[in-house]
């Protein structure tokens, strides 16, 4: 190898690091900032309204910003499941909605009404099992999303007068407005009793849970 290609792959090199470790810092300093913002506006991650899964009193809190349209989430469910599954004393799973993609405030509202029909979960995982029948991002087919909720067992007819009430667009609307305030720009954001994760990731999201899990037994 002659002394000018080692040279340019020593500048190559370079340049990775300082692109790699300049990411890092950002990504810290966006980290820190969301949770000071998080410490500022508690009451922005939980409300009366929002969907909780597993135990009320656990002390171990995650926190989901959502999007039934993102694939990213569909992943996930499982892998929250799974967690919480490992823990089913110890942490409780509330879904906050983050409807950024095309439709999905319809969807958000689907499943807000089957949750008054006792059905929220049942029709969650039939929906998002179905997502990549209905969440085209360029030209949703929400329709096809209703259509699998009914097959789930969800009374259509009632889900679509409570669909149109005024209060399914104010909750709705609080929980985007909670998410601009706590500066949350994609899905899914996990907080885990207020705490952001320090990278995205399953495995993050677990040490972040087992973390807040062990002081809480302390």
């Amino acid at each position: 190898m002659n002394a000018k290609k080692s040279t340019v792959i020593g500048l190559v090199a370079l340049v990775s690091l300082f692109f790699y470790l300049g990411m890092n810092a950002y990504q810290k300093r966006v980290q820190n900032a969301q949770e000071v913002q998080v410490k500022a506006e508690q009451t922005r991650l939980v409300r009366m309204h929002s969907p909780v899964f597993g135990p009320q009193a656990a002390p171990v809190t995650i926190v989901e910003f959502f999007d039934p349209a993102c694939e990213t989430c569909r992943a996930f469910y499982p892998i929250v499941k799974n967690l919480m599954a490992q823990y089913p004393n110890d942490v409780r799973l509330v879904i906050r909605y983050a409807p950024f993609h095309q439709g999905s405030d319809r969807v958000v509202k689907l499943l807000e009404a089957a949750k008054t029909q006792g059905k929220y979960q049942t029709v969650l995982e039939a929906v998002l099992a179905a997502q990549p029948s209905w969440a085209d991002h360029g030209q949703p087919n929400i329709e096809v999303a209703f259509q699998v909720a009914e097959q789930a067992g969800l009374d259509l007819v009632k889900a679509r007068q409570d669909i149109e009430k005024p209060g399914m667009q104010a909750l709705l609307q609080q929980d985007i407005e909670d998410l601009t305030a706590l500066q949350v720009t994609k899905t899914p954001t996990f907080f885990v009793n207020g705490r952001s994760l320090p990278s995205f990731g399953p495995e993050q999201l677990a040490r972040l849970v087992a973390e807040e899990v062990d002081k809480a037994k302390k």
